[in-house]
């Protein structure tokens, strides 16, 4: 009779957490296996991560480094787990999560189950409606500086499974390989690009930040996504000593906020005039700032109100552009819209949600590209520009199911 594993862990959960990493696909990590090769030798691979888990002697590859721009400008440097690493961390995360979660509060929305972008964008809209000032902070390399000693406190606190807690450790310490093939060992910090990370991460800042405004500042309203987060205040002197509480308390954390992505804005509207130098944020994709509004109580007027901001219509123009629609002459109109219209539709899912107008700019640009295949693809078009934007009109209007700013009724 074979002797029991310590760990009871269920076969079961090895491969709910196999289904889920397969389901979100990801690049390979330090030893170049891809989900297909992975899946192989399927039924063994499954086994050696339960039974080395089960036995506690699974102990994690290091993570790759890998080097993606921001929007903004520089680099993030994300941590890529192996395969067989992230559905590890998968099996800890299915049972950690559960137990996690409860404690969070209501006003942290990201990486949560349940709640999203658009719950965090709707309630900061109604909040800029009812408080003059905002209060906004971008933590500087959030999963870079995590305290480990911290961290593992109130994990502890919360979570008495000793091997959730052992493995929970070691990814903590496993080690970073750059690009040079150099291992980075580690004493802080959660990699970015981990399972687990951002659920240790909204662990960290639920005591770091959350449950300390709460405690400490308990008629300021907040709202954070992951490491972006705002709060609302009365008044330009309350914001001002908002600020500098949540400096202050980061530092006492091992945390700094961004100085450049940090600031106090004014919602300006119809009803809050007066000057101020900043009367716009971003959060979450989105610009909130003065637009034009119509109604039937007050007619046109400012209010403070979401919608894309600059900087995500350059990044989905700046993909467009890269589909380069206009020298797919081999394609159908069908073809194009199999191959570009689930994206398309996909932006406008999250980014129409609020203030859809905005997105005029990026329909327009999807039919100037349309445009210009038609008049590469067919010769009776190629000098006449007028003449294929009317084409084009017709088969919009003929299928106006192609696209879905045809259907929105944006045509050409």
């Amino acid at each position: 009779m074979k002797p029991a594993k310590p760990f009871d862990i269920p076969k079961s959960l090895v491969w709910e957490a196999y289904k889920e990493v397969k389901a979100n696909r990801g690049a390979a990590g330090i030893d170049g296996e891809s989900i297909e090769a992975f899946e192989a030798d399927l039924k063994d691979n499954l086994y050696k991560i339960w039974n080395r888990m089960s036995s506690g002697s699974y102990f994690p590859p290091p993570v790759k480094a890998v080097e993606i721009p921001k929007k903004s400008g520089g680099i993030r440097v994300l941590g890529v787990p192996t395969v067989s690493d992230r559905i590890a961390q998968t099996v800890v995360k299915k049972v950690l999560e559960p137990m996690l979660d409860p404690i969070f509060d209501d006003n942290s929305f990201g990486y949560r189950p349940g709640r999203s972008a658009h719950d965090a964008i709707s309630i900061t809209r109604k909040r800029c409606w009812r408080y003059d000032w905002v209060v906004e902070f971008d933590i500087k390399g959030l999963f870079d500086h995590i305290d480990h000693d911290l961290l593992m406190k109130a994990l502890r606190h919360h979570c008495k499974v000793r091997w959730v807690l052992l493995y929970v450790e070691r990814w903590l310490k496993a080690p970073l390989m750059s690009n040079k093939g150099e291992l980075v060992a580690r004493d802080v910090g959660t990699p970015q690009g981990g399972v687990i990370s951002p659920l240790l991460a909204n662990l960290f800042l639920h005591y770091a930040f959350d449950a300390w405004v709460q405690r400490t500042m308990p008629k300021v309203p907040f709202c954070r996504y992951a490491d972006d987060g705002l709060l609302h205040c009365k008044s330009r002197k309350q914001a001002q000593f908002v600020m500098a509480m949540i400096s202050r308390r980061f530092k006492e954390c091992g945390l700094e906020i961004n100085g450049e992505k940090s600031r106090i804005v004014y919602c300006k509207d119809a009803n809050r005039q007066g000057a101020c130098e900043d009367i716009s944020f971003d959060f979450l994709g989105f610009t909130f700032r003065p637009r034009r509004c119509v109604s039937e109580k007050h007619g046109i007027h400012p209010n403070f109100l979401p919608a894309i901001s600059r900087s995500s219509m350059k990044g989905i123009n700046r993909e467009i552009r890269s589909w380069h629609i206009q020298l797919k002459n081999d394609k159908s109109l069908e073809d194009l819209s199999n191959m570009f219209n689930p994206k398309i539709r996909g932006w406008y899912a999250y980014y129409g949600r609020f203030y859809p107008s905005k997105l005029c700019r990026i329909w327009r640009n999807i039919n100037a590209y349309l445009v210009r295949w038609l008049r590469r693809k067919y010769k009776s078009l190629a000098g006449h520009k007028r003449r294929a934007w009317e084409h084009l009109r017709r088969l919009a209007e003929q299928n106006p199911g192609l696209f879905i700013h045809w259907e929105l009724g944006y045509m050409p």
